[in-house]
């Protein structure tokens, strides 16, 4: 790799880390001493396939320079950051290099925009088809196409494509007015609706006997970053849940804003704390699959998710009517919002009960969280815990103190089913 590939890499693949649309992964630091292999903050990311095996991508941009002055973004033409411009053959050259390396399985691949939509668009598919057609490339690609780019390009992106994404960028159209006057809702909103039309006309193609080519098979997501303004919780989730409805997004992802240098004086000075990105993660689990309402998620007055516990257990605080649930006659629905059972425990605890009745050894051998779990339910033996459903300090009976998450934490919730 030459010097001057290597320096636009170090500063395209830093400015890619703040778009969460794929998941980033990467140490910072490197061990002292060490000669071989090193660790870096960026460049590489985990993502995931439809058949949900995990990938390593190569994250980077086309280039950081753009047109666009949105407040809240690093790469604003009024931003002083360092300035860098891949071409579409050493873009190619990287992926295919890395690859070989073994380093990565496929591209993640994003831009600001230069001289138009349709010029930046072309750029970025270019990159795709010259991999696909050129080096016969099969690994996974993810293309972020441009608002108000030709339909014709977006639609040559998907052939070329697994996964577009179209951002968002902020929860609504009075948040794009004051730090992104430039992006227009409407116009991001339709280039969402053209990628679904395309898929939807793909699958009833394929459904028809016809053999179509391949569009965008993973899919369309988005990024919206949250924090910038003073927008509530409960409007972040139903603009999610308008996308999903709508558009019917894979995933909507959600990015805590991160101060840049010389920012605006309308920004916040410092990050929302972490927690708040991962309740609405979870807030958007309880969208997608376990048949919540947007209205019924945020239960505080001020409209923002509680960030002390998980919203499906601050719903059930706030709802002791809908409780005690007997986990023996309880429809899969009514399972589903007791706190502490994820969807994986209910689809099992519906098969365990045609068998027999189920007891509290039985919740506990199935790990459920029944910390939280034990004071809504009722089991075929006696549960003493019931009686505490009506406590005033209910709570802080069931609030679980802080701690540091760790990896292991989160795959084992994976493993259960619940967030």
């Amino acid at each position: 790799m030459s010097r001057d590939v290597q320096q636009k890499l170090e500063i395209l693949a830093d400015a890619a880390k703040y778009d969460a649309s794929c998941s980033s992964s990467g140490s910072k630091s490197t061990r002292a001493g060490s000669q071989i292999g090193s660790t870096e903050g960026m460049g590489i990311c985990h993502s995931y396939t439809p058949d949900g095996r995990c990938v390593s991508l190569l994250k980077i941009l086309l280039t950081n320079y753009c047109i666009f002055d949105c407040q809240y973004c690093v790469n604003r033409v009024s931003s002083d950051t360092p300035r860098a411009r891949f071409t579409v053959g050493e873009v190619v050259q990287l992926t295919m290099d890395f690859y070989k390396r073994n380093y990565v399985e496929g591209l993640f691949l994003s831009s600001g925009i230069i001289q138009n939509s349709d010029y930046t668009m072309e750029q970025l598919t270019q990159v795709a088809k010259d991999l696909r057609q050129k080096h016969r490339f099969g690994g996974y690609i993810h293309l972020k196409t441009i608002p108000g780019a030709n339909e014709k390009l977006i639609e040559e992106a998907g052939m070329w494509a697994d996964r577009l994404s179209v951002n968002i960028e902020l929860p609504t159209e009075l948040d794009l007015k004051q730090l992104a006057p430039e992006k227009k809702k409407p116009e991001i909103t339709q280039a969402m609706h053209g990628i679904q039309e395309k898929i939807e006309e793909t699958k009833s193609d394929r459904n028809a006997g016809y053999k179509p080519p391949s569009f965008a098979p993973a899919g369309q997501s988005t990024q919206m970053i949250v924090g910038a303004t003073a927008t509530s919780d409960d409007a972040i989730l139903a603009t999610a849940d308008e996308l999903y409805t709508a558009h019917e997004l894979r995933r909507v992802y959600y990015s805590a804003y991160s101060p840049i240098p010389h920012a605006d004086a309308a920004l916040p000075g410092k990050s929302p704390p972490l927690i708040r990105e991962h309740r609405l993660y979870q807030a958007d689990w309880l969208l997608r699959f376990y048949g919540f309402d947007v209205d019924e998620i945020v239960v505080r007055e001020d409209r923002n998710l509680d960030l002390d516990i998980d919203p499906k257990l601050a719903w059930a605080l706030a709802h002791r009517e809908y409780f005690p649930i007997d986990v023996n006659r309880a429809t899969r629905e009514q399972l589903l919002r007791i706190p502490g059972i994820g969807a994986r425990n209910v689809k099992r605890m519906l098969s365990i009960r045609r068998h027999h009745a189920l007891r509290t050894e039985d919740l506990k051998k199935m790990r459920v969280v029944w910390k939280r779990t034990k004071s809504f339910v009722i089991t075929a033996d006696h549960n003493p815990s019931l009686g505490d459903l009506d406590r005033q300090d209910l709570r802080q009976l069931v609030t679980p103190k802080p701690k540091q998450l760790t990896l292991f934490d989160a795959f084992g919730e994976a493993l259960k089913g619940e967030f």
